[in-house]
């Protein structure tokens, strides 16, 4: 099989594309011939080693791919075997071949393709603990999605429209208008650092840093900010910056986020991480069900913004470093 491997800390160009044996399923396990796998800013950050949940180096990080299972374990349903499926990976992901619990599969939906079906599982997943589970969005809610143009950011959006929420988007002005077209009501300028000038019931937030605190303040009271991510740290560039990385944590409004400050101020934070929900595989399950449900009624309509060989694993790094996508790239083996 082919893999994408980081070997070492480094900007893309570390990327390495190599050979290895083909895996063979283990117990309860599924083999999947893998046509698309989803890359993820965590996997930037795993490259920079900046991301504390990656696997040691050298490996290959990706947490989710669509394909066709061409192998069962023993005791494994075999009705399983050609289906076209989905699926979250732990790590593994950038291969031609992977094997993962048959437990955790979905089937792709009819008509749908191996790069969009690639493009669903981390972000929406993440939008819906976000919106649905811990940010119990409403009608009439009003929602800021930071990095709106972003997988998860086209998610929430989504999500946000299908609850029936007020929508602030903020990205760069050059993505305003497909973001108004995805059901974004206000647009903001993220450059800028624009924010409402209205108090937000909830603000989704990856960039981390001061955009956590400017986010605090834009909350009125029963508000809540959803915190996933901190991309921040790798703002800098594709090459890690430990200088930028602790500027970052510096930034974080340590002493706002307290308990007792968040009780005066009537506030809430949230945290997601789906990198650590593993052990909730039918939660999970039933989420990416939901989720699918909502793809066949037309209300989430994923988009993917590239589908790049392995080869160009690098390139597909570079795209998210300069924040020029829209909605997900995938890599194809």
């Amino acid at each position: 099989m082919k893999q994408v491997w980081i070997p070492r800390i480094g900007p893309p160009e570390v990327l390495e594309l190599r050979d290895a044996p083909d895996p063979e399923p283990g117990p309860g396990e599924v083999r999947i011939a893998v046509e698309a796998a989803g890359v993820n800013f965590a996997d930037l950050m795993a490259r920079q080693g900046l991301y504390q949940d990656a696997p040691p180096l050298p490996c290959v990080v990706g947490y989710e791919v669509s394909g066709v299972v061409d192998r069962v374990a023993d005791g494994v349903d075999p009705d399983w075997l050609g289906k076209p499926v989905l699926t979250l990976t732990r790590f593994g992901g950038y291969s031609s071949m992977v094997c993962v619990p048959a437990s955790r599969l979905a089937v792709r939906p009819e008509g749908m393709s191996a790069a969009v079906a690639a493009s669903i599982p981390v972000v929406y997943l993440t939008a819906w603990m976000l919106l649905r589970v811990m940010g119990r969005v409403e009608r009439g809610d009003r929602v800021l999605v930071h990095a709106a143009a972003g997988g998860v950011g086209l998610a929430a959006i989504d999500l946000c429209r299908d609850a029936g929420a007020e929508i602030w988007g903020s990205a760069g002005k050059t993505k305003h208008g497909f973001i108004e077209a995805r059901g974004v009501d206000h647009c903001l300028d993220s450059h800028a650092d624009e924010m409402p000038s209205l108090g937000m019931d909830l603000i989704l937030d990856a960039r981390g840093g001061g955009s956590w605190a400017r986010g605090l303040d834009a909350l009125r009271p029963g508000g809540r900010l959803a915190l996933f991510g901190m991309s921040s740290m790798a703002r800098s560039g594709d090459s890690r910056s430990i200088v930028n990385a602790v500027s970052a944590l510096w930034a974080v409004p340590w002493l706002k986020m307290n308990p007792v400050a968040l009780i005066n101020r009537n506030l809430g934070i949230l945290g997601v991480n789906m990198g650590h929900l593993w052990d909730e595989g039918e939660r999970v399950g039933a989420w990416l069900a939901a989720i699918l449900a909502k793809h066949e009624s037309g209300a989430i309509r994923p988009h993917v913004h590239a589908a790049l060989p392995f080869s160009e694993a690098a390139e597909a790094h570079r795209i998210l470093h300069r924040r020029e996508n829209i909605g997900k790239v995938v890599l194809v083996p």
